[in-house]
């Protein structure tokens, strides 16, 4: 029996028992006299006809589907079910009195009609009862299948979107040996080296969720080494982390993507080249990752695939507490990364 059953059957047991109770606290405080073994029989078979015709009645619901049912088409077959049910309960209830009462007296048209009204407000208000709790659970089930599915997508698109991000991050990686090749090729073959080792780590934190900012500023160390070789003198780096950050946790490329931005888009379009800094520190209500290159907004035709991408994976990991600012201040241009810290 599993867990919906079982709650069930104790709220109809819990129920019936509590409106006898009710029943006979009413009584006896009415007449205490009344209170003798007759009454406790009666009783005893109002319980059992209750709990037994409602339960007929929810057997009736589940197989002619009316679970299904919406309120104006559900109401009046609850209240014609309603109806027939009291005139059982009630049958049942005159005629058990009739059999085990020797002071029986013929009840009048009035009496009959008032004990199945009744009967017919106690059915009617425990199939309340029962649809509010039915709709209730449909309800969060329905909720709970949509937030699954919502998950569903968004781990699937999530996943998407880190498929899209070393293919591009390897297509600018080459695009760059490509011109060092023809300029030096001697560096060209160190850079393949690096490349190699760059992409042996971009492949490993490519399969995680998140990673370390530690690990991150690996990977983007790397590729602004990688860089450094085809530009020498023209790119010039700087670097300014919080240690107390290393350990705190973002999707992985956030940094990278930023920094390779800030290269095609920035530096590789300047004839004097220009400079790239990386900052990460942590403020009173939040943490900031900012990377910022010479270079200007105006210059810049599209922020790039990556860009989109990791400011998608960044809102889906950190919600609300997540913003990302991108402007132009004294001839440098600035992605920055502003996240709330629950920590404080």
């Amino acid at each position: 029996m599993d867990q919906t059953k079982r709650f069930y059957w104790f709220a109809q047991f819990l129920g019936w028992l509590s409106y006898c109770g009710i029943l006979t606290l009413s009584v006896y405080t009415d007449n205490p006299a009344r209170i003798d073994s007759i009454f406790i029989i009666n009783l005893t078979i109002l319980f059992f006809s209750g709990v037994t015709i409602t339960h007929i009645q929810r057997v009736v619901f589940i197989r002619l589907g009316w679970l299904a049912y919406r309120l104006p088409k559900l109401i009046p077959r609850l209240l014609l079910s309603s109806i027939i049910s009291a005139f059982f309960i009630s049958g049942i209830d005159i005629i058990t009195d009739y059999f085990t009462n020797p002071h029986f007296k013929l009840m009048t048209i009035a009496n009959v009609v008032g004990i199945v009204l009744s009967a017919f407000i106690l059915v009617l208000f425990w199939n309340a009862i029962y649809f509010t709790f039915h709709f209730f659970r449909k309800s969060r089930l329905h909720e709970m299948s949509n937030l699954e599915l919502i998950a569903t997508n968004k781990e699937s698109e999530l996943k998407n979107l880190r498929s899209q991000l070393n293919p591009h991050f390897l297509f600018n990686s080459l695009n760059s040996i490509r011109a060092l090749i023809e300029i030096d090729p001697g560096k060209a073959k160190t850079s393949v080296t690096t490349l190699s080792n760059l992409l042996r780590q971009s492949l490993v934190l490519g399969k995680e969720k998140m990673v370390t900012l530690e690990d991150e500023l690996k990977l983007a160390k790397n590729y602004l080494d990688l860089e450094k070789i085809r530009f020498e003198e023209l790119l010039d780096i700087k670097w300014h982390i919080d240690e107390d950050l290393m350990t705190f946790e973002i999707p992985p490329f956030s940094i990278q993507m930023l920094v390779e931005n800030a290269i095609k888009h920035g530096i590789s379009n300047l004839q004097d080249g220009g400079e790239v800094g990386v900052h990460a520190v942590k403020k009173e209500t939040e943490i900031m990752i900012e990377v910022c290159n010479t270079g200007s907004l105006n210059n810049t035709k599209d922020i790039g695939i990556g860009i989109v991408n990791i400011n998608k994976r960044l809102k889906y990991q950190f919600g609300d507490r997540f913003s990302f600012h991108l402007y132009e201040k004294l001839d440098c241009v600035y992605a920055e990364i502003v996240i709330k810290n629950e920590e404080i």
